[in-house]
Order: structure tokens, then sequence, then C-alpha cells
């Protein structure tokens, strides 16, 4: 096959377009600029898509002795992710911008670019495994490394996009991947991984809104309504926070206060004790599946954070919307975020979260069963 090695410039993408070459694959390296205004060097861990992260992608594919070049995405990316990103806060949630970018840039955007250019697929350094089902489509599973899994970031592709992509580290650990590339003799076999949001790279979420939204100072509240604080913007504040409230007023009982409620109409925080940030049931929108759809309601596990803990749960889709029940409560989940679905190890799909309750509070689920 000609395959597309989408390379960062850090160690899990290169030992990738490396096993690609090694199984017989015509292999291109590419580096996608996503940045308007790429910065000279990274700041240690956070961060990427910098002009050192280039030239290491570049020094990874001379060793390898592939094609590289660097494609321009970072229009796109603005368009697609960025403003997503901007525009998901200023309504009151919290985003998750590596779904949106695998959802819209190198599963999309990247991979369309590929396929009419004459290639087949696009290999990543996503640690996650496709598995070949008995009827010859692709699942999408967990990767053997628990630790370093993405298969929730990658919860937004589709069939089509699973049929034209590969993951060749799902079956190996980190330290093993650092070890290979060290044999590899590529630079960047200890080079640090990128971590947080990748175009805000002091790691500031609140400052960096506050800069693209400017401020918009309003009142922190209690459940009854009673003005507790102050803040510059709602928009920087998301469900199940607790620290940077600087209350005014403590509760009676002195326990702590969390962010129970983003208001953004009214530009209203609202704080409440932790027992008010349990729910089990969630709404998703905009569902996103990694094969068929569920028929009916189907027993999954339940994921609504990049590495947080699956929760057994039962779901049923109706169309564009998923209902998902949750064995027991979570705390601190939020409108924005993405509950991703799981039938043991294989990812089923995934959707963007738009309201939470109690199930006490809501409708039954359907009694069809499967």
């Amino acid at each position: 096959m000609r395959v597309v090695a989408a390379m960062s410039g850090g160690v899990d993408s290169a030992v990738a377009a490396g096993r690609m070459l090694d199984a017989g694959h015509d292999v291109v390296g590419v580096h996608l600029a996503l940045s308007q205004s790429a910065k000279t060097l990274r700041e240690g861990a956070r961060g990427c898509c910098t002009i050192e992260d280039a030239g290491d992608a570049r020094r990874v594919a001379d060793v390898l002795g592939i094609p590289f070049y660097v494609w321009d995405m970072a229009e796109r990316f603005k368009d697609d992710v960025i403003e997503d990103f901007v525009a998901e806060y200023a309504a009151g949630r919290t985003p998750n911008p590596c779904l949106r970018c695998n959802e819209k840039i190198k599963f999309a955007a990247l991979l369309d670019k590929a396929v009419a250019l004459g290639f087949d697929a696009v290999a990543t350094g996503h640690y996650a495994q496709i598995v070949e089902a008995p009827d010859g489509s692709r699942e999408l599973h967990r990767a053997v490394d628990m630790a370093k899994d993405q298969s929730y970031v990658l919860g937004v592709l589709d069939a089509d996009q699973l049929a034209q992509s590969f993951f060749p580290l799902g079956d190996t650990t980190k330290p093993q991947i650092r070890a290979e590339a060290k044999e590899r003799g590529f630079y960047v076999a200890s080079k640090p991984d990128s971590h947080d949001i990748c175009f805000i790279a002091d790691g500031d979420t609140r400052g960096w809104l506050v800069q693209r939204l400017g401020e918009e100072p309003g009142q922190i509240v209690d459940t009854d309504g009673t003005v507790v604080g102050e803040h510059r913007g709602a928009y920087a504040f998301t469900v199940g926070q607790r620290r940077g409230l600087h209350l005014q007023r403590p509760a009676a009982d002195g326990a702590p206060r969390y962010v129970v409620e983003v208001q953004p109409r009214s530009n209203t925080v609202v704080v409440g004790t932790a027992e008010l940030l349990g729910v089990d049931a969630i709404t998703g929108d905009h569902a996103r599946w990694c094969g068929p759809a569920p028929d009916g309601v189907v027993s999954v596990g339940a994921q609504v954070r990049a590495h947080g803990e699956e929760i057994p749960a039962t779901a049923w889709a109706d169309g564009g919307q998923v209902e998902v029940r949750l064995e027991r409560r979570v705390r601190g989940v939020a409108p924005g975020q993405s509950v991703v679905l799981y039938d043991g190890t294989r990812v089923v799909g995934s959707a963007t979260i738009s309201a939470t309750a109690t199930a006490a509070s809501t409708a039954a689920a359907p009694a069809t069963a499967h």
C-alpha cells in the first residue's frame, strides 16, 4: 500500500513510520503545519507543531530514507479546531480539541488529501489497535498499554475512516517504543511527550480564552442564588472545577464548593457541594459510530474523560442523539465533553455530551433490549 505517515516530530509517530516501512508499504512522511505563527522551540513538554518539531520529523524521515513533506493545514485547523474550541467555551461547554482534531484534521483533511493524491491510507502514532473482524470490516480497539491508550480520542472515527487508517503502536508499551526508537537511531528517542492543549503552549487555558473573548465580569452564586464571589468570564469555568474560584464567602458548614453549572446567557457561575456533581444519565449529540449504530438498548462501558475510568452502562441511539445510563454516578461531567462507548476493548462510537442528569429525573430506557 501507499501510505502517508503523519509525523509530528515525536517518538511515537517516528516509530510508527518505521514500522509501516518494515511492513513493506510505500511510505511518505508528512508533517502537518497547524500553527499560523509556529514558534522556533517547544516549551519543554508543552505544545507541538513548532519549527523544531518539523525539523525532528524531517531527520527521522532521512534516517528511514523516505520522502518527507510539510502540508500546511493551519487555516483548516484554525477554523475547525481552534474556533470551535473558543465557541464551545463561550457557550458554557467544555470541549476536547483532540477529538475534534482527529475528526476534522487527521482523519478528514489529511486523509482526504492523501487519497486524492493516490495514497491508500494514513498511519499515525496513536496508541490504539485496529482488528479485522470475521466479515472483513475493521474494528477500533483499546491499546495494550492502558496507561497510554488513546482509543478515547479516536472514538470519532467512522467505519470508512478506519478502513484507511493504521495504528502500528497499539500492541506495544511506551518504554518499548522508546527503546525501539533508540535502536533505530532516532534523535527523538528521548524527546518528552507533548501534553495539554497543543495550541496553548503555556497551559494557561483561562488566560488564553480571556485574550480572545475579553473580560466579562460576573457573579459566582451558590445554589440558592446567594452571591459568593466574582469572576472575569463565565466561559473560563468548567463543571467540577474547585480551584481558582476565589470565593469571598465560605460555605456555612466549611465544606469545599465546586462549579456545578455555567450559565453563559447570564454570565453566571453556580457553585455547590460535591454531592451535586454526581450524574448517571447522559444525553449526547453528534453521534459518531466506528461501525453499525447500536440496535436498541445495549450494554456498554462508558468513558467521559481521555484517561478516565470506564463505567458499566446501557445506551441507545436515536438518530444523531445517544442516551447513556451509567450504573453509578460520576462527578464533574460537563456538557461539551465526549462520551465514548466500548464493548469490551472495542470502541462502539462516541457523542458530544449535551446534557446530564440523574436517572431518577429522566425518562426510562426503551423496553427493547439486545
